[in-house]
């Protein structure tokens, strides 16, 4: 998406994503609470089921340039030992390099990413095992129970692709060079670029406007045989959604682009 600099793809959901900027820019958060995926990159050799950043940056990809996220450290740490409390076994980063899962939606929804006080939260939805769709959301919920007690403006995000099927990932190897993973990708793209399921999709945004837990859950518990391996990243969104108080997520954009390999979709919550 972001190597075709004059956007002449996916202008429906570009088009959501600006109204979403705009949603977020009226919202003026003052934290931002980011539930993200990992390619195997970050947690290659060891995948935590959720995890909590003290210390981040972003690996350099296309238009995202390396740099480090301005993550309030003591916060996050108060944040980790809150969801021990409550029974979830987290795993603690610090100086953890983000790729894309993190770097997009930072770069496409906020001003200044740098300035803004950003905590990454990954959720693994590359590596199996994989926590259940309903562990995820009550992970979500526990996270949104802690900002409770947080007098600041918070937006949480959750982000990963819908349908969609990465060739790099369809395969359980995680010692590939970074050479190996795009020429997987290259050998892989035509065949994925017809994964994608516009009408999982779209099932899948209609059940989070309505906010319809059971319903979210079977899908997403069914993301790889349904919608290709990528769809798991769809734990983001449970988890985020979760976090917000299980509230209707409104779908502002959706477009298959095959170019993209993905279903692209953006969606919102009312403010509350």
């Amino acid at each position: 998406m972001d190597r075709d600099v004059d956007g002449e793809l996916g202008k429906r959901f570009r088009e959501g994503v600006a109204k979403a900027r705009a949603a977020v820019a009226e919202f003026d958060p003052e934290l931002v609470v980011l539930f993200g995926g990992d390619h195997r990159r970050a947690f290659a050799e060891v995948a935590p089921t959720f995890a909590v950043a003290q210390s981040a940056s972003l690996l350099p990809e296309g238009t995202i340039p390396a740099e480090d996220l301005n993550v309030p450290g003591d916060l996050a740490r108060d944040l980790a030992y809150a969801l021990v409390a409550v029974d979830f076994d987290i795993a603690v980063c610090r100086g953890v390099a983000l790729d894309h899962a993190f770097g997009q939606p930072l770069h496409h929804y906020l001003p200044h990413v740098t300035g803004a006080q950003i905590i990454p939260v990954p959720v693994n939805c590359a590596s199996p095992p994989l926590a259940t769709a309903a562990r995820t959301i009550a992970f979500g919920r526990a996270v949104g129970e802690f900002f409770e007690s947080i007098d600041k403006r918070i937006l949480f995000i959750g982000t990963g692709g819908l349908s969609h099927s990465p060739p790099s990932l369809e395969d359980d190897r995680h010692d590939k060079t970074e050479a190996e993973r795009r020429a997987q990708i290259q050998a892989g793209f035509e065949a994925a670029s017809k994964k994608i399921k516009p009408e999982w999709d779209n099932a899948f945004l209609d059940a989070l406007g309505r906010w319809d837990e059971p319903e979210l859950i079977r899908m997403a518990d069914r993301a790889t045989e349904d919608a290709g391996v990528g769809a798991n990243e769809v734990r983001t969104w449970l988890a985020a959604g979760a976090a917000g108080g299980g509230r209707p997520i409104l779908p502002l954009a959706y477009e298959p682009v095959e170019p993209w390999i993905t279903g692209m979709g953006v969606a919102v919550s009312a403010v509350a």
